[in-house]
Order: structure tokens, then C-alpha cells, then sequence
């Protein structure tokens, strides 16, 4: 397949203009959400993940502004009243599918001149398993209210399906960015070459796959996540009797031979997945501690009522000098089939970047 390029009127790449994506850990100067809407994608947990999610959204808004993604009045009106009082939440009503902006949202990127501007993605709900053409309009919302210069992208790409340094360095799975439902004949070499141009990773490594019955065929933001550009924690089964166990411990033994930006081993921190089988409407759920999101003095790390949960947290603390690790609920949430990173995506600080 051959790499499009859509490019902006100037005709540039965001390499060629020298922007590249920050790393999560950087400071943000929003965090952008879309309330949950659809009882029926809850598989009726709806009130239940409302819950939830307002305690996520109060939490993030204590550290930095939150934009809030509503999709008509009654979730507009459930919004305010569970977050009467929070000066920091900015509602936008924005017809939406669903609530997993991770994915469906822009991937913003910024220069050496701290400007902000950010790249839109196709989107097509994890290669058609859902409906998704209102969310595949958020980005260009993003960048009209923001009044943000942008590039269009044809390919098909989720957030949650790559994670970055910030040097350079780029991780995802093959079950996932190699699935004929996204982008058919894109090879590794292809993928390399397409986030060099548009995100500015210059060295992107592989792991096979992701947890069992993930709807988004893997997502790295499951599984394997960078705290730092040396250090990764990587989620492990330690029931070997598990279906996740062989998947999880090949990925680790390939993180053990990877190097940083600067050709160095990584550091590999391994973080228990829970250590209960949770079963939805669907079969098996996905939880994972690993689903935590970086924000400005903050780390919010989901909690499932496991006996892991406490052991989770005393892994990732020392990690993140400097920020609050904190354990918010997900149980309700994690009925969808994601947690915190999947319904968060950072604004990164710097001034607007109006375009060429």
C-alpha cells in the first residue's frame, strides 16, 4: 500500500515544519473527554459508569482544565449535575457515538517553538465493530474551536494504539496496526515511515499482541506503556493457566531486547494484571492496571476491587516521582472494554499553531 499524503496548503509534512508528538508526561494544557451517552454500549451499566466517570473527570479537573464532550441534552444534563461546581470542565455538545476518545480523537503535536497543532485520523471503531461516524468528526472539531492548524490524514490510527517517548521512539502491536481492517497492505517499514512523517517517531518496535477478547485487537495502551523514555512497564498473567499468560510473557521477552532512542536497554518494570477473571456481556473483560493516564502532577491508575489493586499502585508510585498516584474506580467503566487512557487524550501546553 502506498502512503497518502494529505497534505496542508503549505504542502508540508509536520516533520518537514519540525513538530512531533510530546510525550504523555509532558505538561498538557487540557485534557479532552466525551461523557458516556448509550446505555446499550454499556450493556446497560450506564448509571453505573456515569458514576465513575464523574469521579475521573473531578479528579483530572483538580490538576488542569477538562474539555467535555456531550452529545445531547440529557447527557449534557447528567454532566452538570454530577459535576456541579467544577470550574475547570468546559462542555462542548458535539453529536457522539461513544466515549473512548483515546482513539477517536486528534493527536496533537507541537515544535520547537512550543506551538501546538495536531493531526486527524481516520476512524473506523476498531476496523467496523461499532458505529463511529460522528466520532470520526471530533478532530476537526478540535482544531474550529481551538482554531488549530491541522493535516487530514486518509490511514486509520487510534491512540490507544501507539505509545511514544518524546525522543523518538515509538511501541505498538502487530495485532492491532496489522489487522486487514485498518489500513490493508501497510507493513511495519510502511507504519515506520507514515509516524516519522506525521508524528516524528523515528524508531518504532513492535510487540505481537495484546489481551484476550480486546475489542480493539490489542491496543499497547493495554498492556505496555513508557513512564520515561528509559522506562517501560509491561502487564503480566502470573496464573499460567491463563490465556494472556504466553501472549504477556512474549512481549516482555521482546521488550528485554529492545533499546531506547540513545541504543540502551530499556528498563522493563512488570505490573500483575488483576488477579480475577472478570466476565461481561460479551465474554471476558479486559482489565488492566496498565490503563493509567499522566497528567499535570497526576497519575490516575484504574481499580477493579481485585486483590491486585493495592500491588499495582505500590509498583507504578515510585515510577512517578513528583506526581500523586491515584486509584480511581473502574469496574462499571472496564464494561466497555476500556478504562482511563482510553477515554482521555491530552492537550499539550504551548501557544495555537493557526496553520500555513
Amino acid at each position: 500500500m502506498q502512503i497518502m499524503k494529505q497534505l496542508t496548503p503549505a504542502d508540508h509534512t509536520p516533520c518537514d515544519l519540525g513538530f512531533a508528538m510530546p510525550a504523555e508526561w509532558d505538561e498538557h494544557a487540557a485534557t479532552w473527554m466525551s461523557w458516556p451517552g448509550d446505555d446499550e454500549l454499556w450493556f446497560g451499566h450506564l448509571a453505573g459508569v456515569r458514576s465513575e466517570y464523574a469521579e475521573l473527570v473531578r479528579t483530572i479537573a483538580r490538576f488542569e482544565p477538562v474539555h467535555l464532550l456531550v452529545r445531547d441534552e440529557e447527557s449534557e444534563t447528567d454532566a452538570r449535575e454530577r459535576l456541579a461546581g467544577e470550574a475547570s470542565v468546559t462542555f462542548h455538545r458535539v453529536p457522539l457515538d461513544d466515549s473512548w476518545v483515546r482513539d477517536n480523537g486528534p493527536l496533537f503535536v507541537r515544535n520547537a517553538a512550543g506551538e501546538v497543532a495536531l493531526v486527524n485520523w481516520e476512524f473506523n471503531s476498531w476496523g467496523g465493530k461499532f458505529e463511529w461516524e460522528n466520532d470520526n468528526r471530533i478532530p476537526e472539531y478540535v482544531a474550529e474551536y481551538l482554531g488549530m492548524g491541522h493535516w487530514d490524514r486518509p490511514e486509520i490510527l487510534e491512540g490507544g494504539g501507539l505509545e511514544i517517548t518524546g525522543d523518538g521512539v515509538g511501541l505498538t502491536t502487530r495485532s492491532c496496526f496489522l489487522t486487514e481492517t485498518r489500513n490493508p497492505g501497510l507493513t511495519e517499514e510502511g507504519y515506520t515511515l507514515l509516524l516519522n512523517d506525521t508524528l516524528g517517531v523515528r524508531k518504532l518496535l513492535w510487540l505481537d499482541g495484546g489481551l484476550e477478547n480486546d475489542h480493539t485487537d490489542g491496543h499497547i495502551d493495554t498492556i505496555t506503556r513508557f513512564v520515561d523514555p528509559q522506562t517501560i512497564v509491561t502487564s503480566v498473567a502470573e496464573d499460567t493457566t491463563d490465556a494472556n499468560y504466553a501472549v504477556m510473557q512474549g512481549n516482555l521477552e521482546a521488550l528485554r531486547g529492545m533499546t531506547d532512542a540513545n541504543g540502551q536497554p530499556f528498563r522493563i518494570v512488570e505490573l500483575p494484571l488483576p488477579a480475577n477473571r472478570l466476565e461481561g456481556a460479551e465474554g471476558r473483560l479486559p482489565p488492566t492496571y496498565a490503563n493509567f493516564y499522566i497528567g499535570n502532577g497526576f497519575v490516575v491508575v484504574p481499580q477493579y476491587g481485585d486483590p491486585n489493586d493495592g500491588r499495582a499502585l505500590e509498583i507504578l508510585r515510585p515510577l512517578f516521582q513528583g506526581r500523586e498516584v491515584i486509584g480511581l474506580p473502574s469496574r462499571q467503566i472496564i464494561e466497555g472494554g476500556g478504562s482511563f487512557h482510553c477515554l482521555t487524550q491530552q492537550q499539550p501546553a504551548g501557544s495555537i499553531w493557526p496553520g500555513a
